[in-house]
């Protein structure tokens, strides 16, 4: 018995094959394109993430030793999606989570004291990165397309949802409450659409999917419309929910760090939804099929992975991402030089979407090697403002951070996210976190695994990284390098 997972990135997808072993059996990969209409907008189109899911699934499928016997699916959140409910073509491209296009709006919306309604219900804080402000945008200034939408012609949703549109034949439309929690119409507390919230959005809630358990009898796949496959789809995710689940962090205190695109923290807290009052998101982790809900604090840092796609495709300081590790360790430090990569605003724990990215501290003597060891400081540094807030607010020890996603497979950060932690960092032999956690419910939802105990025997650690000297002059100057960064965009 295996797992087929669907893993949609932001930049790509991933397919998988999980044996019952937990042990990774098959893969498949096919990159998106990106489109930037203009700056600070950020948009993919459906039907290239819908050809490249197709496509990383016939490579793993094609490779795989046996027909699995039940899809999981992760995905990128917030990112929104509208798509004909006949047809199942979309009137307009995804707008993504890293979009900045209202700003403005969340703004107005905090003028106007919407942010405490907004906080309280949903467990986050009014900004861009979220769904709700960008279904607003296309309903304010592309009402032909929205018209459909009120005229029940045109569905709403996420990544998830879309690709269980596609994989069903358009019969189901469905979500779960780890990725409804992430739009800004979700009341966490009651695990329902909370029609006050899109009252205030606009958005009709019959246009919106039918939230579900994480794991169960979720949907099944049209082998007309996917591979030829009639398969239960028993498990779905949003991303980082799912790379919790895939570390086997089930108790309150267990935490994780996902290194993508962004880096994403997640600290587990059980049945109570901690309310943040330092910049941190109060969301769901998984929800049962008994209904029960399971709750963790969240510190969302937007750029990490994508600071070393920049050194890679912007500036050419190296030809391949995993090239970052030996060019920084070439160097004993940074030389004075930090680098903030705020390229789309800063998340948590300051967010502000007018920051932008800054690099201070240049000198004549200043190298390639520098700069890509300013970036990896970078991305601890920012995960070390975010871990400090979590532990202090949750009042929850920290004994190790797992850590998965690519740029884990970099020892250099490693070592320097235990150094600034202060904690061990415990590296999985499979660092492909997210699609395992989608397999773990998957594989619950369809027998696979019978409990989470089994899971947690199935988990193996690759690496341990102790924690060394913490450098607080760095941190420091970090932290004044981040204050030059925020209101860039206001200045402009």
């Amino acid at each position: 018995m295996s797992v087929l997972v669907i893993d949609a990135g932001t930049t790509g997808v991933t397919a998988l094959i999980v044996g019952p072993g937990a042990e990774v059996e098959a893969r498949g990969y096919r990159e998106f394109p990106q489109h930037f209409p203009q700056p600070g907008w950020v948009e993919h189109r459906p039907d290239q993430i819908w050809t490249a899911t197709l496509e990383a699934a016939k490579d793993a499928l094609t490779a795989a030793p046996s027909t699995p016997t039940c899809v999981g699916i992760t995905n990128q959140r917030e990112t929104v999606v509208l798509w004909d409910r006949e047809t199942l073509d979309s009137p307009r491209p995804a707008i993504v989570w890293q979009d900045r296009r209202t700003s403005g709006m969340c703004e107005q919306l905090r003028q106007d004291g919407h942010e405490r309604m907004v906080r309280n219900t949903t467990g986050l804080r009014l900004d861009p990165y979220f769904s709700a402000t960008k279904l607003s945008w296309i309903q304010n200034n592309q009402p032909q397309i929205w018209a459909g939408v009120t005229e029940g012609r045109t569905a709403i949703g996420t990544i998830d949802s879309y690709l269980v549109a596609r994989m069903s034949r358009g019969l189901q439309h469905i979500t779960d409450a780890s990725n409804a929690s992430r739009t800004l119409l979700f009341d966490i507390h009651c695990g329902a659409w909370s029609a006050e919230l899109c009252s205030l959005f606009g958005v009709p809630m019959d246009a919106l999917p039918a939230v579900v358990p994480s794991y169960g009898d979720l949907a099944r796949t049209d082998p007309t419309c996917f591979l030829s496959l009639d398969l239960p789809i028993t498990g779905i995710a949003g991303d980082q929910q799912a790379a919790l689940f895939g570390q086997c962090a089930f108790e309150p205190g267990d935490a994780k760090c996902t290194y993508g695109t962004g880096s994403f923290v997640l600290v587990n807290t059980g049945e109570y939804a901690v309310d943040s009052h330092a910049g941190l998101l109060t969301t769901v982790a998984f929800g049962a099929p008994d209904g029960t809900l399971t709750y963790a604090l969240e510190g969302s840092v937007f750029v990490t992975g994508a600071a070393i796609q920049w050194l890679r495709d912007g500036l050419g300081v190296i030809d391949a991402a995993h090239e970052v590790n030996d060019l920084a360790a070439s160097v004993a430090d940074a030389g004075g030089v930090v680098f903030v990569p705020a390229l789309t605003g800063l998340g948590a724990p300051d967010w502000d979407p007018s920051a932008r990215g800054v690099v201070v501290g240049i000198t004549r003597g200043t190298t390639a090697a520098h700069l890509a060891r300013a970036t990896l400081d970078a991305i601890s540094f920012q995960v070390r403002d975010v871990v400090d807030l979590m532990v202090a607010e949750a009042a929850l020890s920290l004994p190790g951070l797992a850590v998965d996603g690519g740029a884990s497979a970099s020892d250099l950060l490693c070592q320097l996210q235990a150094d600034q932690l202060g904690v061990p960092v415990l590296r999985p032999e499979v660092i492909e976190t997210t699609g395992l956690g989608a397999a773990f419910l998957a594989g619950l939802g369809a027998g696979v695994w019978e409990s989470r105990a089994e899971l947690v025997g199935s988990r193996r650690i690759e690496r341990t990284f102790t924690p060394g000297r913490r450098d607080e002059a760095a941190h420091r100057l970090w932290r004044a390098a981040v204050e030059r960064a925020k209101g860039w965009a206001l200045e402009t």
